[in-house]
């Protein structure tokens, strides 16, 4: 005889149902976990938006466009702006991308596509410790050997500070891009006839470009707001930058000396200037996530 009714359990439901009582464990654990997240999401979220937020209070009522075209003014003098502080941070992160892109990428391409042995693991594993070395070692090793070398501080000295900060960014980040290249890739070229060299330059350097841009993009959104690494090389200056070879203002500098002052007007331009600072990191960020959105292949 067949029956048409199901067994059901002791929740109500039939037996091997994919429903769920809503006062079952599971389910409260579930809804338990699900508001855990919710709560870790909104703390790792609420520093960023209370940074935003008390950098737009303090620093948006000082903008206006001579902060971009005027000099520091002296104490107790009102107006004036960071204009030199904007150049010079362009100037110094623009030479230390310079040294670090090149070096960065070809010790990368070196590590993935040509190493042999054990010699791209000690790399990486080289790579791994100065991703770690505080950034004031890095101004200090700028110094000794460059400052100390030339006896001046200046622009070539800062930028190759940052430049030993950004180099192992762009390292590990080019190198996880070209290993994300499938090996299919480089099998077809080698079987059309091309030589390793051409295959990476052609083929794999290409496909994995994007990556390689928002590692670099990255790295100069850090490079931007270091101060330390620059008080050892570069310094500061009240004028406009004319020359690579002389000490050159940077808005982090800025920040860090006008933000000690008793002087309002210069305390007004500092959070100016640190608003601008964390400005450029968040639009290098969104730069990077837009990139990302292409495919390494």
């Amino acid at each position: 005889m067949r029956h048409t009714s199901q067994e059901q359990n002791s929740s109500g439901f039939p037996v091997g149902s994919l429903n769920r009582s809503a006062s079952s464990p599971r389910t409260l654990f579930s809804i338990l976990m699900t508001v855990l997240a919710f709560i870790c999401t909104a703390l790792a979220i609420l520093p960023l938006v209370a940074v935003l937020y008390y950098l737009i209070l303090k620093g948006f009522g000082s903008f206006s466009l001579k902060i971009f075209t005027e000099l520091p003014p002296p104490p107790m003098v009102a107006g004036g702006g960071i204009g030199n502080a904007i150049a010079g941070t362009v100037i110094m992160v623009g030479i230390a991308a310079l040294i670090s892109i090149p070096f960065g990428v070809l010790a990368a391409i070196y590590m993935t596509e040509f190493s042999t042995g054990n010699t791209s693991r000690w790399i990486r594993f080289a790579t791994n410790v100065l991703s770690g070395v505080p950034s004031i070692i890095a101004g200090v090793f700028a110094y000794g050997l460059v400052v100390a070398t030339f006896k001046s501080f200046s622009a070539i000295a800062g930028g190759f500070a940052l430049s030993v900060l950004m180099l192992p960014i762009i390292v590990r980040t080019t190198d996880e891009a070209l290993q994300l290249v499938p090996q299919e890739l480089r099998q077809a070229s080698l079987g059309l006839g091309a030589n390793n060299f051409e295959t990476v330059s052609r083929v794999v350097l290409p496909a994995a470009l994007p990556a390689i841009a928002t590692g670099v993009t990255l790295s100069i959104a850090r490079a931007s707001g270091e101060t330390a690494p620059l008080l050892f090389t570069a310094l500061s200056s009240q004028f406009w930058p004319n020359s690579v070879f002389a000490p050159t203002p940077s808005l982090a500098v800025l920040v860090y000396n006008f933000a000690i002052v008793p002087f309002k007007n210069q305390q007004d331009l500092a959070w100016a200037a640190a608003l601008i600072l964390v400005l450029l990191v968040l639009i290098t960020s969104i730069f990077a996530r837009w990139v990302t959105r292409q495919k390494v292949y």
